[in-house]
């Protein structure tokens, strides 16, 4: 679909991933798709009961979406292994990142987990977790990482990468500029880092680095205040971040995709305006929404009001929705 033929709502809208309640094309999911025009879904545990089920419920919001005139949708899960992972059995289940011994248990788990994914009609996995636990941490991540050497994280993360996309699925690395210095819990506060730039970039940064040449196809960024780089705006609102760091400096050309904003480090610290407003000036372009309830139709409303705004912004919006598009032709539903 040609961009220059997009409405502003659609602009707006395919700048939103959010989560919906039920298991089928219901009247909510309709609403979000033919009203507020989203981008994508993202899909939890209540969501989903049988492989038959997900992939009807698949199915039918992209046939809904195109009926509607609007571009496919992202359709998106966690499926790390182990702790994080929406699908059950009869789906396969793996023991999680700590328990991978080497590139063959990454390729193995990436092409089982692709090949189920798109068997019911899901196209993007928010995985892998490029974050690095250093020795002695007692980090909130422990249990979902490959390991304690950046090199090591960097080798596996690829390779879940590679063979995620190869296979059809589009891959997240997660949680940019990373999360595993961190003791507490974004889901429930909101968590400062104090450390130096220099050991970030000789550590923590590497895992992405390395994501980025394995042509991710999008990187999630983390709920924390890095305090030297930005002491005010955690990653997921930083210009200094997201734009200048990720984009700039290192070259991203992918897409860039909040963590949820209902999670309490941003919902108790910031009001939504404020977090819309510096995610559009970040060049962030995915707002990832995942309850029911006001903040997905005021966030809509938002950066609607940007797409008639500025020159500047609207240029700015119109690059991400033109690389939201670059991504999906890419990657078309099965």
């Amino acid at each position: 679909m040609d961009i220059k033929k997009f409405s502003k709502k659609q602009l707006a809208g395919q700048r939103l991933m959010v989560g919906f309640e039920g298991t089928k094309l219901n009247k909510e999911l309709k609403l979000l798709i033919d009203q507020l025009n989203v981008g994508g879904i993202i899909l939890f545990s209540h969501n989903l009961s049988s492989p038959e089920q997900i992939k009807e419920l698949c199915s039918s919001a992209q046939e809904y979406a195109i009926t509607c005139g609007q571009p496919p949708l992202f359709i998106a899960i966690d499926q790390e292994g182990g702790e994080v992972a929406r699908l059950k059995d009869p789906f396969t289940q793996f023991p999680g990142n700590p328990s991978m011994k080497n590139t063959k248990d990454a390729a193995a788990f990436a092409r089982i987990t692709a090949k189920e994914l798109s068997g019911v009609g899901i196209n993007m996995n928010m995985a892998p977790v490029m974050d690095v636990v250093p020795e002695g941490t007692e980090s909130i991540m422990a249990g979902r990482i490959f390991g304690n050497d950046p090199a090591f994280v960097s080798k596996m993360g690829s390779s879940v990468i590679k063979h995620l996309q190869k296979n059809g699925i589009m891959a997240v690395a997660k949680h940019f500029p990373g999360i595993g210095r961190t003791t507490l819990d974004s889901h429930l506060e909101l968590p400062i880092l104090a450390s130096e730039r220099h050991e970030l970039e000789s550590f923590d940064y590497l895992p992405f680095h390395a994501a980025i040449r394995a042509g991710v196809s999008g990187i999630m960024l983390s709920h924390i205040v890095y305090s030297k780089i930005d002491l005010e705006w955690p990653a997921s609102l930083s210009v200094h971040i997201a734009k200048n760091l990720l984009r700039s400096r290192l070259g991203f050309k992918g897409l860039v995709i909040t963590d949820d904003l209902d999670m309490n480090a941003i919902s108790k610290n910031f009001s939504l305006n404020s977090a819309i407003h510096q995610i559009l000036m970040a060049e962030i372009d995915i707002v990832l929404i995942c309850h029911k309830g006001p903040n997905i139709k005021a966030a809509f409303e938002k950066i609607l009001e940007y797409y008639d705004g500025s020159d500047e912004m609207k240029d700015k919006g119109r690059a991400s929705v033109e690389r939201i598009m670059k991504i999906k032709k890419k990657y078309p539903p099965a």
